[in-house]
């Protein structure tokens, strides 16, 4: 079945929280995409509307066998049903989480740069925030180990959350790093929750590696964060999971969840994750292939229009890690000045730790059309933002 991402659908007055901008401006910030959701979940959700009845909603063994069922097909990693808890999504897990397996005062460990809602998690909490940096090489990133293993060791370091692939760098971790840390983790008494939402937007011809797929003693040491919602582009339905091996971790989470009352579904949360993991594979594999080529269209674009500006190279998510080092020193000011003067609104680095200072990241999970679009008031708004600099010198 051929799908139309070409289409502009208007997505203002929707309460869409990456459209509630003023008129004229472009965003390309929060990672949700422009793209409607697969006809297959569409037609899931409209059929249980029709239902017209949406009382307490409970968790079927459906939902357990298609999440299973979904990752040893597409990931070659086989799980069982009881290893699922339910949740309404990937960051009250966490910071549930965080709650549960961690006490006041003790250390959560990070690599940064990395998603930024984690250290939410960490601080509203009153833990504290342990920065593992990753190396940086012009070319790449890479983990820092003697730093990892330095903190890991720390007594007072007691959990660490992984993003696996990781987010903003789309980094995708190799069967032997992901090993060392869970070995490194397990020596030093560490928890790990490994939050895998981006897993399923590879390009086409790269996969990702389950966590607790790589060795029992990741797989015992872990609490694993699953959710159709950024492949499918339905993070308004709240709909998650964790995947826990270990009885006793297993325990834990299910009365952390439920005791913060996040374990219960809403009457479409469980028909659209049935759906997007039994019927959802076409279009899932079409949207891959289009995503990569934005991302094509993005490098060129930067190669042959704004040189000093580089992509960070990655296979994994739709947000684009733009290297800014050779335009500023502090991209948080360029940010401003591209939403200012262009309308192009993007997520300044800073906010993801580690050396995001001299980045921005830039979702492209959109129509050609609106790509095109953010490129050329980049471009204008690089080439201005440059004049600005050198006459303000």
């Amino acid at each position: 079945m051929p799908y139309n991402f070409d289409e502009l659908t208007e997505r203002r007055g929707t309460g869409s929280m990456k459209w509630d901008v003023p008129e004229g401006e472009l965003p390309m910030w929060v990672a949700d995409m422009d793209f409607e959701t697969a006809p297959e979940i569409r037609e899931a959700l409209m059929k249980r509307a029709a239902h017209g009845i949406f009382g307490y909603t409970v968790v079927p063994d459906t939902w357990r066998e298609a999440v299973t069922g979904w990752w040893e097909r597409r990931h070659g990693f086989v799980m069982e049903k009881d290893w699922l808890v339910f949740t309404t999504g990937v960051v009250p897990a966490i910071s549930s989480g965080v709650r549960k397996l961690t006490t006041v005062g003790e250390n959560v460990l990070v690599q940064t740069p990395v998603y930024n809602i984690f250290f939410n998690s960490i601080r509203n909490n009153g833990r504290n925030i342990i920065e593992n940096r990753l190396l940086y090489d012009g070319a790449g990133y890479r983990i820092d180990w003697e730093d990892l293993e330095k903190k890991l060791s720390d007594p007072q370091t007691t959990l660490m959350i992984l993003c696996n692939p990781h987010n903003p760098t789309g980094m995708i971790w190799t069967r032997e790093e992901l090993g060392r840390i869970g070995e490194l983790c397990a020596a030093n008494h560490v928890k790990i929750m490994s939050d895998e939402i981006h897993c399923d937007l590879t390009e086409p011809g790269y996969g990702y590696i389950p966590f607790a797929s790589v060795s029992e003693t990741c797989a015992q040491n872990s609490v694993t964060c699953i959710a159709p919602t950024k492949a499918f582009n339905l993070a308004g339905l709240q709909t998650a999971a964790v995947m826990v091996p270990n009885e006793e971790l297993r325990h834990k989470m299910e009365r952390a969840l439920n005791t913060d009352e996040v374990a219960e579904p809403n009457a479409f949360a469980i028909e659209a994750a049935i759906a997007a993991f039994t019927k959802g594979e076409g279009w899932l594999d079409a949207l891959r292939e289009y995503l990569e080529e934005n991302r094509k269209t993005v490098r060129k674009f930067l190669n042959d229009e704004i040189p000093k500006m580089s992509l960070v190279p990655a296979h994994a998510t739709y947000l684009l890690w733009l290297d800014c080092r050779k335009i500023i020193v502090d991209a948080s000011e360029l940010c401003r000045y591209l939403r200012k003067e262009t309308g192009l609104y993007l997520s300044a680095g800073m906010v993801y730790g580690g050396n995001g200072r001299e980045f921005l990241r830039m979702n492209t999970a959109c129509p050609k059309e609106r790509l095109l679009d953010g490129l050329e008031r980049l471009k204008q708004g690089v080439k201005t933002y440059e004049e600005y600099a050198a006459e303000s010198c």
